[in-house]
C-alpha cells in the first residue's frame, strides 16, 4: 500500500537537506531575524543597564536610593522588561517582538511626557521610532514573501 502524501517512488528516495529551511526562507526574512536578534543584543543591554542603576553599580552618588519614586520605579520597570524583550527577541517569538514595542514604546512616551523622570532626550525618542518604523517595514516585508 503507498502513502496517499507522495505521489511519485521517487520522491521517497530524495535526500533531505538539513539546511532546506532556511534556503526556503525569503531575504526579507533573513533580515527581519538579523534585525531581532540585535535588537535582542541592544535590549539586553538597556536592561542590564538599568539593574546596574537598581544595584548602585552605576549612577549618581547616594544610588538608587537617592532618586525619586518615579524615577525608581521607571527604571525597575525597564530593568525587567528590556531583559525579557531580549530573551523573546532572541528566540525570534511573536510575544518577544510585542514586549519589545511595549518597552520601546513606553521609553519615548517617558521621555516625551514624562520629562520629570528622565528628561526629554531626543536621541532616544528619534532613535526608539526609528527601531519601531524598522521592525515594521521589515515585518510587513517578511510578510509579503510568504502569502498564504
Amino acid at each position: 500500500m503507498s502513502d496517499p502524501i507522495t505521489s511519485d517512488p521517487i520522491d521517497e528516495l530524495a535526500p533531505v537537506h538539513a539546511d532546506d529551511e532556511r534556503r526556503q526562507r525569503g531575504s526579507w526574512t533573513n533580515r527581519l531575524v538579523l534585525f531581532l536578534r540585535v535588537m535582542a543584543a541592544v535590549s539586553m543591554l538597556k536592561g542590564l543597564y538599568h539593574w546596574a542603576e537598581v544595584c548602585g553599580i552605576i549612577g549618581e552618588e547616594g544610588g538608587f536610593e537617592a532618586h525619586v519614586p518615579s524615577w525608581q520605579a521607571t527604571t525597575v520597570f525597564f530593568s525587567v522588561i528590556d531583559l525579557v524583550a531580549a530573551v523573546g527577541l532572541w528566540l525570534v517569538a511573536p510575544w518577544g517582538a510585542v514586549v519589545w514595542l511595549t518597552s520601546t514604546v513606553t521609553m519615548i512616551v517617558v521621555h516625551v511626557f514624562f520629562d520629570q523622570v528622565y528628561g526629554t532626550d531626543i536621541l532616544v525618542i528619534m532613535v526608539g521610532t526609528l527601531a519601531i518604523v524598522a521592525y515594521l517595514t521589515l515585518a510587513v516585508l517578511a510578510a509579503r514573501e510568504h502569502p498564504r
